[in-house]
């Protein structure tokens, strides 16, 4: 008899910290997709409000761990990646925050877009509240995709990209057991342009328009608003990604290093608070300079069956 084509199979991870209503919005919408994931993995990152609570009573589908200490963005990923990797073996995972709410059909354009093809990873279009592209989660295209990378992606409903963002990003499971894990000392910020591009490097990675999301931040902004004290993580990060991380080749951190130097000058010069801005960009180049990230078995130490599965795939 003739093989029978299956669906995939699909974990979700949603990272989750005091934003239990925008959680309930999420997951409502995790439940709806025309194509639903396989599991929804929660990761709570020591969230006050009754974050963890609310997820439970969405059934068994959902899968909440809470966590002791908030572990940030890039640990919360880490750790729900690596959960959904050793407690199964999914054909994909599906990242998003807690502030991101999915259309019926997210999920499905994203399958239909890999499916049968090269591609180990895939990115939605996120749009704001009044239907407004989002300039924050903006993919990069991969300018060093050939005349045919670019066509074969345009006949699966696409754009060959370079990155994407962890706001409705689908990752090849098998990869990520490959690449490994978002680095969990990144805490917040280029977390996602570190892992995406990691992933992609070497790879083929597409952006697809078809698949809507909607991210719910309290301001329509690109990575050039004021970020206040955060801006510390920012120079941080990328120093360190430009320094340590294998995700970009000579060439591409010498372009993308030009390209942060010139959105910080900018975002300094619109920011109404230059003394905040100033001082976390010292701190950033100081710590940029002076430390590396610690492996996430370390940086995520402590954390029981988290940290069991984070060393299940790290581990040297």
């Amino acid at each position: 008899m003739p093989d029978v084509a299956r669906m995939p199979s699909v974990v979700a991870v949603v990272v989750a910290y005091n934003r239990r209503d925008l959680l309930a919005e999420t997951l409502t919408a995790l439940l709806a997709q025309d194509v639903a994931p396989d599991r929804v993995v929660v990761i709570d990152n020591a969230s006050t409000d009754g974050s963890a609570a609310l997820a439970r009573t969405f059934g068994p589908l959902i899968s909440v761990v809470e966590l002791p200490r908030n572990t940030g963005g890039a640990g919360g990923f880490a750790a729900g990646m690596a959960l959904a990797l050793a407690e199964g073996d999914p054909d994909w995972l599906w990242l998003m925050d807690d502030d991101t709410v999915p259309s019926p059909s997210a999920l499905r354009e994203l399958l239909a877009a890999v499916a049968g093809t090269e591609y180990v990873a895939a990115g939605s279009r996120v749009i704001w509240t009044d239907g407004s592209e989002h300039p924050m989660n903006s993919p990069r295209t991969n300018p060093f995709a050939t005349k045919a990378e670019r066509a074969r992606a345009r006949a699966h409903g696409g754009i060959a990209i370079r990155s994407t963002s962890f706001v409705s990003m689908l990752v090849s499971a098998p990869v990520a057991r490959l690449v490994g894990l978002p680095i969990a000392d990144y805490f917040i910020w280029n977390d996602d342009f570190e892992y995406s591009t990691r992933v992609l490097r070497g790879r083929r990675g597409i952006h697809v328009p078809a698949s809507v999301v909607v991210h719910k931040t309290k301001a329509l902004g690109s990575t050039d608003t004021d970020p206040g004290e955060r801006f510390y993580y920012e120079v941080r990060n990328k120093l360190w990604m430009l320094r340590w991380s294998r995700s970009l080749g000579v060439l591409e951190k010498l372009v993308y290093g030009a390209s942060s130097v010139r959105r910080w000058v900018r975002t300094y010069r619109r920011s109404n608070d230059r003394a905040t801005l100033a001082s976390g960009w010292a701190r950033g180049r100081r710590d940029g300079w002076r430390t590396r990230p610690r492996p996430n078995i370390v940086s995520l130490a402590d954390l029981g069956r988290v940290t069991a599965a984070v060393e299940g795939i790290e581990r040297p």
